[in-house]
């Protein structure tokens, strides 16, 4: 197995990936805020100031989704992880990279979470928490069947290697 400095690229197994539902629930969640800004925004000034103004709005409120929806695909693309024989690997962020390595054994329990919106695409979230708080890791957008296998297979794992508990 062979190891790199650029946050695991090369570390001799595969990474896996959130479901492509995660970006779909990424452009869903960017146009219900675009339409909410849009409503709360370009209303209120074309009632009170016409509809140059609101033009001028509506139009910035576009772009600031569509940049906003930019940003949030490229964050699920930067999410990964992997598990290994001891541990696991999970990669995430856009301008500061981090990779969080966590101990098995050092698990001290594993949540799984879903919100309204996920659940409606049957998605959940893997929340692993060990002693120290830096340490804390999450798996996004993966399907909720697979969540509650890997939490079971962690808890398993973090039972059996309990390190000095």
């Amino acid at each position: 197995m062979t190891a790199s400095n650029s946050l695991g690229a090369d570390i001799g197994q595969d990474w896996l990936r959130p479901s492509p539902k995660l970006a779909r629930l990424r452009h869903v969640q960017a146009a219900v805020a675009g339409v909410a800004l849009l409503l709360a925004v370009a209303l209120p000034l074309l009632l009170a100031t016409g509809a140059a103004a609101a033009g001028i709005a509506v139009l910035a409120v576009l772009v600031a989704t569509g940049v906003a929806d930019l940003l949030l695909q490229r964050r699920v693309r930067a999410w990964s992880f992997c598990e290994r024989d001891d541990d696991l690997l999970v990669r995430r962020g856009l301008l500061v990279r981090r990779m969080s390595l966590v101990p098995y054994g050092r698990m001290q329990f594993v949540d799984v979470n879903a919100g309204p919106f996920e659940r409606s695409m049957g998605l959940a979230t893997l929340e692993l928490h060990t002693a120290a708080a830096a340490t804390d890791a999450k798996i996004p957008g993966l399907p909720r069947a697979e969540a509650e296998r890997l939490r079971d297979q962690l808890s398993a794992l973090g039972n059996a290697r309990a390190a000095g508990l």
